[in-house]
């Protein structure tokens, strides 16, 4: 499928999102369905002066290779990785999910060797290079969108390619705020959770890094964390979607983990690591077209009126409060009325209710 709006989503991706500059080498890592998005990316590229180099890959076929993986596999692919990523200037990540349960029969083992063994290459990309990830349409999260393949290929390319200039303008009164801001307590249906976020800074998401994007992200001072947290998102991990995950913390670590079913598969992933009881990130989301969760943390930690608190790593040289973790799982609270409402305190003042931002200065974040 050849569409006009591919080159739009394809110059953002290149002029604003990595920001290329000419003859720089940009790793394209693709998922074979987004094949169509691709062959418009690589032309984009080549007309404004880069070097494309292109990695495909296959879910089924990557389930294949890492069921019965040795430890000196993910080693060696470590290495090759490495090798390849310092020599690169920037990275698009294009994922087109077929079936996000693929790995759901790999045993838990195999996905926490493969999470940890790659961690270290794939930290040179997060942290020393720029780079972008965005989900193309497929039927697979045009059902866990509950729309039509027609409808949902249009929301995609809709939410992808808002005005994140007029939101970074529209974020900056909310992050002199937050810079500004000790102590932040959330209140909500089984929640009241409260940690500080002093002297940490906070960064806009409006277009390069995610795409769709629209956040703005901090961390907590990683042993302030206290109180209990219920997430009201539905959100895969390591191919199994949990439902109402509640999180209770004391001096900043996770004492209790509940959530609906996979009890046991929720403790394991959070003692992937010492890091994996901890927090590496508080982030609220903003973005005006994307209203209701589908499934997909990429899209979902973007609702309008939403929050996401983080087990795992922070953002190294971002918003650093020291949490080191191999894993990083972006569970969120919507806090809109029709999803029971709440609270966020900046220093015991109201700063959003309902998922309505209450301050003058930050109304323009408002959804419509």
């Amino acid at each position: 499928m050849k569409d006009p709006r591919f080159f739009q989503l394809s110059e953002l991706l290149v002029k604003h999102s990595i920001k290329m500059k000419e003859n720089e080498n940009v790793l394209l890592r693709a998922d074979i369905e987004s094949i169509p998005l691709l062959k418009t990316l690589i032309n984009v590229i080549h007309q404004n002066g880069g070097i494309p180099y292109v990695q495909l890959r296959d879910e089924d076929i990557t389930r294949e290779v890492i069921i019965n993986a040795k430890e000196q596999y993910f080693d060696k692919l470590s290495s090759w990785n490495e090798s390849i990523y310092k020599s690169i200037d920037s990275c698009i990540s294009i994922y087109a999910e077929k079936n996000d349960s693929y790995m759901e029969d790999v045993p838990m083992e195999k996905q926490k060797m493969a999470s940890i063994k790659m961690r270290k290459s794939s930290d040179i990309i997060i942290n020393e290079k720029k780079w972008v990830l965005l989900n193309y349409p497929t039927y697979g999260l045009a059902q866990k969108a509950g729309m039509s393949y027609e409808r949902f290929f249009d929301y995609l390319l809709d939410v992808c390619t808002v005005n994140y200039k007029k939101m970074e303008e529209d974020l900056m009164p909310l992050k002199t705020l937050m810079e500004k801001t000790d102590r932040v307590r959330i209140v909500g249906n089984e929640t009241d959770l409260t940690f500080s976020i002093k002297n940490i800074p906070s960064i806009i998401c409006a277009g390069t890094a995610n795409i769709p994007d629209g956040e703005i992200f901090t961390a907590p001072i990683k042993n302030s964390v206290n109180g209990t947290i219920k997430y009201n998102t539905a959100s895969p991990y390591q191919s199994i979607v949990f439902k109402n995950v509640k999180l209770k913390f004391e001096n900043g670590k996770i004492i209790e983990a509940t959530a609906d079913d996979n009890i046991e598969k929720l403790n394991q992933i959070l003692d992937t690591d010492e890091g994996a009881r901890y927090i590496g990130e508080f982030a609220l989301g903003v973005n005006p077209k994307i209203m209701h969760p589908m499934g997909d943390i990429l899209f979902d930690e973007k609702i309008a009126g939403s929050l996401h608190f983080t087990p795992g790593q922070c953002y190294k040289g971002e918003a650093e409060n020291g949490n080191d973790s191999s894993i990083h799982w972006d569970l969120v609270l919507i806090q809109r009325s029709e999803y029971g409402g709440g609270e966020i305190y900046f220093d015991d003042v109201l700063i959003r209710k309902d998922g309505i931002f209450t301050l003058d200065q930050l109304k323009n974040l408002n959804f419509e």
